[in-house]
């Protein structure tokens, strides 16, 4: 199939959508593309297995920014939603970033339209904007201070006690850090679905089925989740507290693609995802978005180069500052 052809069938879908023999071997042609290319792939502890094992470099929303920020390749294929894809073009304005489907969203980032924003920030014109990284660029363009979950509280404590904030757009994130460093914020009404929909009730019955296991928690969940855990962090924090931890099972309540990763760090401790509300076969909290993406789209987006991410020149020169902050105060 011709680049135009293949640009024909990303219109339509936002993917491309392309027959392929069914025992193509995706691992051998990737690693193929990838020598061919000189591409890196970047991919979020979200992701499925396969497009883990493959990747160059599997991490967290800053983990990957950094990794973005150094990668030296010519082509940067982001295995994980559009942010994080679109937050690495503005690290490499002049390198090709791909991202695997154009549908890979976030509900936060959708949660926080740049207009609403803008008239929250108009309306409280002394505050400085904090932005968490799952935003778009626009959003990024006019804030102040990007963070992660790994670094908000250090970004939190970096602004001046007098200086008042708002925070956007993950009102649980938001009120665990307003508990960790005692600043009063101005919360966005944003969430994560995934992190709200873990069962509080499956969770107390999950842990009487294993009583000693530790309950962790990924602070984008809500309050009375968080309430329960021995831990709260990131999804890298969440991992080296198990690695380091002298206990033997686990109950993680993030999105349930962190425990490939997690398992190979300690094969030989039990982790078990937390249960959400959702009666199904997995009981445990997927991403919708990080699913869209797979092997085959992996694959297909290597070889055309498509679906590619653009930012205009003026949102990337002014998202650029909110990041490059957020680096250089995480890196102190």
């Amino acid at each position: 199939m011709s680049f135009d052809q293949a640009k024909a069938t990303l219109n339509k879908v936002g993917y491309l959508n392309i027959d392929l023999p069914e025992d193509m071997d995706y691992v051998a042609e990737i690693i193929k593309l990838k020598k061919e290319k000189n591409a890196i792939i970047l991919a979020h502890y979200y992701q499925e297995p396969a497009i883990q094992d493959i990747a160059d470099f599997v991490g967290d929303s800053l983990q990957l920014s950094y990794k973005a920020a150094e990668a030296n390749a010519d082509l940067i294929v982001f295995a994980g939603v559009h942010f994080m894809a679109e937050t690495a073009k503005i690290l490499n304005p002049n390198k090709k970033v791909l991202l695997p489907d154009l549908n890979a969203g976030c509900s936060l980032a959708d949660s926080c339209p740049t207009d609403a924003l803008q008239a929250l920030k108009d309306k409280h014109p002394n505050h400085i904007v904090i932005t968490y990284v799952n935003t778009s660029a626009e959003v990024k363009a006019i804030s102040d201070l990007c963070c992660t979950s790994s670094n908000a509280k250090k970004i939190v404590d970096s602004v001046p006690l007098d200086q008042p904030i708002i925070f956007a757009p993950d009102k649980n994130l938001g009120a665990w850090i307003q508990k960790e460093t005692g600043r009063e914020m101005l919360l966005w009404d944003g969430a994560c679905i995934v992190h709200e929909a873990f069962s509080i009730d499956k969770l107390i019955h999950t842990h009487k089925e294993h009583p000693k296991a530790k309950i962790i928690a990924h602070p984008e969940s809500e309050e009375h989740i968080l309430k329960t855990a021995e831990y709260i962090g990131s999804t890298s924090g969440l991992i080296n507290y198990v690695k380091n931890n002298p206990a033997n099972e686990f109950i993680v309540a993030t999105e349930a693609g962190i425990l490939h990763e997690m398992q190979k760090e300690v094969p030989n401790k039990k982790l078990i995802p937390a249960p959400s509300h959702e009666d199904n076969t997995c009981a445990c909290s997927e991403c919708p978005y990080m699913r869209m993406n797979n092997m085959k789209k992996l694959y297909l987006c290597m070889k055309y180069e498509l679906p590619e991410i653009h930012v205009s020149e003026e949102i990337q020169k002014k998202a650029l500052i909110p990041i490059q902050k957020m680096l250089d105060i995480s890196a102190k």
